[in-house]
């Protein structure tokens, strides 16, 4: 459906994150995790530069996984039933996802591992 105004495109577009957000449960898992990281750095006083990592880390790994669910959610509508080259298209974007979740983690790691291990353990 082709929207007639700005106002309508952003309900769409709203609309396809709601849909992730109650139909999909990586979607839920990962925007839960963002939440403790972003109140991980809220609590470490994360400087701007830190702030900005996080942030597109997060975004990297919501807009991987929304990908995820628009290549499933097609391939399911061209080929409802089994066929070898839908299984590589959902598997590929799975490993996507998962391959964006593993570079968080790292990132994770670097940006809040440090300014953590620092108050956690500065007075033993």
């Amino acid at each position: 459906m082709r929207s007639r105004n700005i106002l309508e495109s952003f309900r769409f577009a709203f609309s396809g994150l709601w849909y992730a957000l109650r139909t999909q449960r990586n979607t839920r898992i990962h925007l839960a995790i963002a939440v403790v990281a972003l109140a991980l750095g809220l609590w470490l006083g994360l400087a701007p530069t830190q702030w900005a990592v996080l942030a597109l880390t997060i975004g990297f790994v919501l807009v991987s996984e929304m990908l995820n669910t628009v290549a499933e959610t097609l391939v399911d509508l061209i080929s409802p039933g089994y066929h070898p080259l839908a299984k590589v298209v959902k598997d590929a974007t799975a490993g996507a996802v998962l391959l964006a979740a593993l570079i968080a983690v790292v990132v994770g790691l670097l940006v809040l591992g440090p300014p953590l291990w620092e108050r956690l353990f500065r007075n033993w």
